[in-house]
């Protein structure tokens, strides 16, 4: 089954940049395919495959952090092909 995730990383904290920067160059090592916005980052790909990936990712990006929040939506079906009509 193909996955389609949206994460925002917010550390609560000064300097926050450095650890939002890795996290994204982490999700783009990955291997699977990577879309970001100014407001998230969206991961495409196989269940199990993206899930195992972001469950080391994400704990790694909260343990770079004193707090943090980190949304996650997932949707059941690849949308990186999505283009808007308007």
């Amino acid at each position: 089954m193909n996955i389609s995730v949206e994460l925002t990383f917010t550390p609560i904290q000064d300097n926050y940049e450095p650890a939002i920067i890795n996290f994204i160059k982490s999700l783009r090592n990955s291997g699977f395919t990577v879309k970001e916005n100014p407001l998230s980052t969206q991961v495409y790909g196989d269940y199990e495959k993206v899930m195992k990936m972001l469950t080391k990712e994400m704990k790694l990006a909260l343990e770079s952090v004193e707090r943090g929040l980190l949304y996650i939506k997932i949707v059941k079906s690849d949308r990186s092909d999505y283009e808007p009509n308007f």
